[in-house]
């Protein structure tokens, strides 16, 4: 469907800076507590390895316990920013609780269990109402290249974002880190505050909160091409939470990577991802969403494969691996462009939360499944061994796509 009229490019726009901005911020500022936070309570107050775990999994948790919820709430409201700004003003608050606690000889691990809990379920809300509410700000025919923007925000924070918290760390301790996340949150809440576009979602009349959240699953399961994204999402955060859950051990233990390198490799994807975000809105325009999503999938085993096979000696190993790093961060981050743009193409705008919100809470929630179920299996089974299991899991993700119809009509032929 060709527009009716021609917007101004999105780097013109005052209102999408505002909140590609907003999230950048944001993003880097969560690069710098996801360091600080294990950090403090691993040297600082001593965590134990079962606390250090239920730390990690307190943050994919909300997920599972209220994403539902918020999708159908947010389908409910009429204006989705004062609930986004809140969001992040709490959460600001949250992480500037745990150096004043420290000050005052307060701060204890199940403290920062409570406030990385808080966090994460602002995140969780957050994200249930930003997706409807970018409807609002960007236009149909844009929605791929803001999607594309935001996807270099997140790259570009998973590569500096590391270096900062560690330079920060490093100056003034891990708890006061903590700080720059805090303000990051308040700059997000006060960029997303001057937002001046109209909201203009008509809210789904409340019918009872199951029966909504029913009706976003319904949706979900229903619809062929929603199916097929979210199964080939659950795939893939499923078999790379296992992956990332040992891979730090494999490559440290089993191929000998000093840890250094080991570092480096997440700026490797990080760096892909940004070189897909900068190409992905012209691929699109050229091959459409759906074909580009296909070929995406198509990638996602390189990573495996390389590490599963890596041997030699180090700076070979550090090379192969560094290319595949690139090449996946390139695919992720293409897919996950085309998955949004579809998602909200597919989707009918009465139920674009209650949508968005089922399939982070299957997709992010299955998260911490994957992360146990890598313990356990690397346990019984040794590194390498569950790193072939990952391979021939995560080639799954090809038949979930090239067996919907996603693989067979192109955007401008949907459109």
């Amino acid at each position: 469907m060709i527009p009716l009229f021609q917007p101004a490019p999105l780097k013109k726009q005052r209102d999408y800076r505002l909140l590609l901005s907003a999230r950048a911020v944001s993003e880097t500022g969560a690069e710098v507590s996801r360091l600080a936070i294990p950090l403090t309570a691993a040297i600082l107050l001593g965590a134990s390895p079962l606390q250090m775990g239920v730390l990690t999994a307190v943050t994919s948790l909300p997920y599972l316990l209220i994403g539902l919820q918020a999708g159908a709430v947010a389908d409910r409201m009429r204006r989705h920013r004062p609930v986004m700004v809140a969001c992040e003003v709490i959460s600001a608050v949250a992480m500037a609780t745990i150096p004043v606690a420290w000050i005052a000889g307060l701060l204890t691990v199940p403290w920062l269990i409570a406030m990385a809990f808080v966090v994460g379920a602002c995140s969780v809300i957050f994200r249930a109402f930003n997706f409807p509410h970018l409807v609002t700000v960007v236009h149909e025919s844009q929605r791929t290249e803001a999607l594309a923007g935001f996807q270099s925000a997140f790259a570009l924070a998973s590569v500096g974002g590391p270096g900062l918290a560690g330079l920060l760390v490093q100056l003034i301790t891990a708890p006061f880190a903590l700080l720059a996340d805090a303000v990051s949150f308040l700059v997000s809440a006060f960029l997303i505050r001057r937002i001046a576009a109209p909201e203009i979602h008509t809210p789904a009349p409340p019918r009872g909160m199951w029966i909504e959240i029913r009706e976003g699953l319904h949706a979900v399961v229903r619809h062929p091409a929603l199916r097929a994204l979210c199964g080939c999402g659950i795939t893939i955060n499923f078999f790379g939470s296992v992956y990332m859950a040992l891979f730090v051990l494999y490559a440290l233990n089993v191929i000998d990577l000093p840890a250094g390198l080991v570092g480096a490799l997440t700026a490797f994807f990080g760096v892909g991802g940004l070189l897909g975000a900068a190409v992905i809105s012209r691929l699109v325009k050229r091959f459409g969403e759906n074909r580009m999503l296909a070929y995406s999938v198509l990638l996602f085993p390189i990573d495996f494969v390389t590490a599963a096979l890596a041997s030699g000696p180090v700076w070979g190993k550090f090379l192969l691996l560094s290319a595949s790093a690139l090449i996946s961060g390139m695919a992720v981050v293409c897919f996950s462009v085309c998955m949004g743009a579809i998602t909200l193409r597919e989707t009918p705008t009465e139920l674009r939360g209650r949508v968005n919100a089922t399939l982070t809470f299957m997709i992010q929630g299955v998260l911490t499944f994957g992360g146990l179920a890598g313990g356990l299996l690397g346990s019984l089974l040794g590194l390498r061994p569950v790193l072939w299991i990952c391979t021939a899991g995560i080639l799954l993700t090809i038949p979930w796509i090239w067996l919907s119809p996603l693989r067979h009509f192109s955007t401008q032929e949907a459109r």
